[in-house]
This record gives structure tokens, sequence and C-alpha cells, in this order.
């Protein structure tokens, strides 16, 4: 084939892309992620330069790469090679991008070492990241209990807090906590453990092939009880999907029986409280609990910025503070959703070589935010669950009645809206009746000290806080 044939095809590809992407208004978005140019081909190899390692990482993990490849694929009818190369390097056609292809992806480990140790070193450190420490971990009101107790935990694993249960909804940091917990043990005992960190879903994976495999020579069931019975540290992540897996359950059940007993660390994640989960054994559940369970919230605002922050330090980039702020005030769902826009304004940062602007912000970032507000917790919406969950009318949460039937909702509504948005406590008092700021003040901190020693409110303020975020999802 022709190089005018593959740069055709090349093309073709891009253009029927974009195309779709101004489809669904999102020109910006292709002119952002799609910032690959044609260079040259050579046995049948296309060659395309990408503008910066970080936009490389950025377009290999949101699936850009493989989407331009597929494409090709479609139009052509054959697998073509594709070499990507910086453009800054274009005049060297031979040199490949070493250091972006060498990327790790989350669940990978780097140890420069022969491959007899490397082999090993996989054995006992698998599957951790390396990026994932309490070093890079932000610790703000919302998760510095967390932080704490699994930095406790790394100085002394096996003895406090045996297991530890990390919950909360997604992007809030359970997994960076979980691994630097790891990655922490690992560096204290010099490499001299075994640590393994692995999803539910694939530890599931590995059990089933285990047992499927009958062949009695393998010996495959017995090497998978013998490999997660004798670690030193469990690392499982995502426990929810143990639900109704009952021949999974049994065997961790055993595997959690085996390393408390020798003292060796587990540290678990779920996407809720434990007592939530249908579908799991008694005798599993009890044994969950038998740690310490800790709730990992969302961010408050000081928190946001300083995640934002962290990220721009570790990454050697700089954005304007004000396109910080807005993204700190905008954002408040999780860790994941502030990264996620941070990395949109580096990435056009990159694309159009020169220093961002509040309004350039505004605009690449308005169907992000558009679509976070449209699920955004409301004063209304707390009003509403709550008002609901004690059979009260919206009306009487907000008025001045003073008996016990509608001071607690009421003081209970006005925590959770102080935990659960931007507001004030003036403006939690306007939204309540037109109250005085230190009459919310007081709502809030009454409802605080309460749920420090009275479980069963404890209990219920975070099945109100589940409720009113999935209020009209």
């Amino acid at each position: 084939m022709s190089e005018q044939n593959y740069k055709a095809i090349w093309q073709e590809a891009l253009t029927q892309i974009e195309a779709e992407y101004k489809e669904n208004g999102q020109e910006t978005e292709f002119n952002l992620w799609y910032n690959m140019e044609y260079v040259e081909d050579e046995n049948e190899t296309i060659t395309v330069s990408v503008p910066s390692d970080f936009m490389w990482s950025q377009m290999t993990e949101r699936g850009n790469v493989k989407r331009v490849e597929e494409k090709i694929l479609e139009i052509s009818g054959q697998s073509i090679k594709i070499k990507y190369i910086l453009k800054k390097t274009t005049s060297d056609l031979k040199k490949s991008l070493d250091a972006a292809l060498s990327h790790k992806p989350a669940e990978t480990i780097s140890k420069k070492d022969d491959s007899s140790k490397k082999e090993e070193t996989i054995k006992k450190h698998e599957l951790l990241n390396e990026d994932y420490t309490f070093d890079t971990f932000v610790s703000g009101d919302n998760n510095a209990f967390a932080y704490n107790v699994s930095l406790a935990i790394s100085k002394n694993p096996g003895i406090t807090y045996n297991p530890l249960l990390l919950y909360g909804g997604v992007g809030l940091g359970k997994t960076h906590l979980m691994q630097a917990i790891g990655n922490y043990i690992w560096k204290e005992k010099k490499g001299d453990v075994k640590i393994c960190y692995i999803s539910t879903e694939n530890f599931m994976n590995e059990y089933t092939f285990a047992i499927r495999d009958t062949n009695p020579k393998n010996k495959t069931i017995e090497k998978f009880k013998s490999k997660y019975r004798n670690l030193d540290v469990l690392l499982l992540d995502d426990i929810q999907f143990l639900e109704k897996k009952e021949g999974l359950q049994q065997e961790l059940f055993y595997t959690f029986e085996s390393l408390f007993n020798n003292k060796k660390q587990m540290v678990f994640t779920c996407d809720r409280p434990i007592t939530d989960i249908k579908g799991i054994e008694d005798r599993l559940r009890n044994r969950f609990t038998r740690g310490l369970s800790v709730d990992m919230k969302a961010p408050n605002y000081e928190t946001r910025k300083a995640i934002l922050q962290k990220k721009m330090s570790i990454l050697n980039k700089h954005i304007p503070e004000d396109i910080i702020d807005y993204i700190a005030k905008n954002v408040q769902t999780n860790v994941r959703d502030l990264e996620s826009c941070l990395t949109k304004m580096i990435g056009y940062s990159d694309l159009i070589n020169k220093e961002l602007t509040i309004d350039i912000a505004k605009d690449l970032l308005r169907d992000t935010f558009s679509q976070a507000t449209t699920g955004a917790i409301t004063i209304e919406t707390i009003q509403k669950v709550v008002a609901d969950h004690y059979n009260i009318s919206l009306s009487d949460i907000k008025s001045k009645k003073r008996s016990k039937q509608f001071i607690v909702p009421r003081q209970i509504a006005i925590y959770l809206a102080r935990e659960l948005t931007e507001y004030s406590f003036p403006d939690l008092g306007n939204e309540f009746g037109g109250r005085d700021h230190t009459t919310a003040m007081h709502s809030y901190e009454k409802i605080e000290e309460l749920i420090k020693t009275d479980s069963s409110l404890n209990s219920t303020i975070e099945s109100l806080i589940r409720e009113i975020k999935d209020y009209k999802k």
C-alpha cells in the first residue's frame, strides 16, 4: 500500500471520529483527545506524533488510541501497525515513545531487576501501584480518621485494627489508602514480605479457574489456597461483589481465619457498610466487623483544592489559581471527578501551548459542570428525604414548631445540609424558615455530638445520606 493510501486512511479515520464528536456537540473534546498528527509510514507502519508523554498516557487510558486503531481497521479491512512518537522528536522518526510506553497501568508494579528477581518480587508484592502512597494522599476533615488509622496499621500490621474495612462511594480514595498501606509495609520490611492487592472480581476469577481445573496433577485449588493463606498482607478491593457468591465466600472465610489466626493484616474496601450488603453469610459478615470499619466521605472545599494542588505538584504542571478555585467549588462529588477536570485543563493547555484563562476553563468545563449540577445535592432534596423518613411535611421541617417530633428531624436536616453542601450557617438559617445562623450552628453541633455516642442515630444518618445521594438518580 502506498504512503498516500496510508495517509488517506489515517485522515479518513480521524474525519469519521470527528464527525461523531461534532454530532454530539463535543468538537473541543475531539481537538483535545485526538491531537495526533500523521508523520510518515514505513514497513507497513504508520508513524504518528503526539504532543507529550502526559497526553499520550491520557489518550491511552481514555481509549482514544484504541478508537483510532479500530476505525483504521474498519476502513482498511486490515490491521495496520501504528507507531507513536513525541511531537518534539518528529525529526528523529526512529525514536520511540519509550517513556510514555513504559507508563504502568494501575494494577502493576515497577521494579528494576533481572527476570528471576522480578518474578519473586511479583509473588511477594503482587499488583501494587507504587504511586499510591501516604505522601500522595491528601488528608482532610472528610478522611482524616481513615488516613490516621491506615497509617497506624502500616506501622503495626496484623495487630492494630485487623481487619480494616474502608467503605464509601466511588472515587473517594479507598483504593489509594489500601495500597498506601501495602506500599508502606513493603518499604519498611525491605521487600521481605508477601503482599497481595487484588480486586474481588479477579479473586473470583482465580477461584473459578482453580475449582474448574479437575486434573489432580495440577493441584490448582491447593495452590490457590496456599497462595492466599500464606500472605502477610491481603488487600481485597470491592467486596460488595461477594454478594450471593456462596462458594467464594466460603473460601474467603477460611482464608480470613488462617490469616487472622496468624496475625496477618487484612484490608477490605466496599461501596457501602457491610451491614447493607445482602447475600453475605453471617459468619463472614461477623469476621468483617471484627476489626474497624471506616466511612470515606466526599472531600470539602478546602480538601478539594488541596487535592488539585497536590496533583499539579506531582505532574509538575501549573494551572492558574482562579481556575483551581473554580473547579474546587463546582466539583463536589469525588476525587476522580476532580482529577478528570484537572486533566482536561492540563491537556488543553498542552494543546494550545499557552496559559489558560478562567473564561477558557468555564467554556471547556461547561458540559461537565452542567452534568454535575443535574445530580447535585440540593437543600430541598435533603429536606424532602428527611421529612419523608420521619413522616412529616416539608413545611414542618421549615416551621417554628417546637415539639420533639419536628425539632429532631429539623436538626438532622440542617446537619446533613451542612455536611453535603457548601451552604454557610447563615444560608442554612434562611433555608430553614429564616432562622438565625446561631440556631443552625447549634442544630449542627447537637447532631454532631449525638452521633458520636448514639449508634442508632449514626446508622440513621448514614442511611439518609445514601438515600439523598440516590434521590432521582
